[in-house]
């Protein structure tokens, strides 16, 4: 299910999206984090480094939710519900650095190096989609 076409200015903004992965217990665990939506896929782009709980939760369990809120209007959103369809290293130094020009207003992420591991790109499949 495709994100509606109305909703990608979220996708080109400072728009924080909460994530939420499935813990090994069985509880839900919810990070803040920068996101990206592949038109072409309909897949939901989220940029970690390999290790993090978030990612260490999804290799265990696929199914995730993000939520998205519009920073200049709290009523408009965007509701995923979905799975991770693919965790990837192919390209996730450049995606980082895209983010960081949007995030940040910088060419290039200023913490390279600094992580546990490699940086990767969770895909999230868009199963379920609510808007308002």
């Amino acid at each position: 299910m495709a994100i509606p076409e109305e909703f990608h200015d979220l996708f080109e903004r400072r728009t924080f999206a909460q994530f939420a992965t499935v813990m090994p217990d069985g509880t839900p665990q919810v990070t803040p984090v920068w996101i990206d939506y592949d038109t072409e896929t309909e897949q939901l782009l989220v940029n970690t480094a390999r290790g993090r709980r978030k990612e260490r939760n999804v290799r265990e369990n696929p199914k995730v939710g993000v939520s998205m809120l519009d920073p200049e209007d709290p009523y408009r959103y965007v509701s995923v519900r979905g799975r991770v369809v693919e965790v990837t290293e192919e390209g996730a130094v450049e995606h980082i650095d895209s983010l960081a020009r949007r995030y940040m207003d910088r060419e290039e992420y200023p913490h390279h190096g600094d992580e546990q591991g490699p940086r990767v790109i969770i895909r999230v499949s868009t199963d379920r989609v609510a808007t308002s």
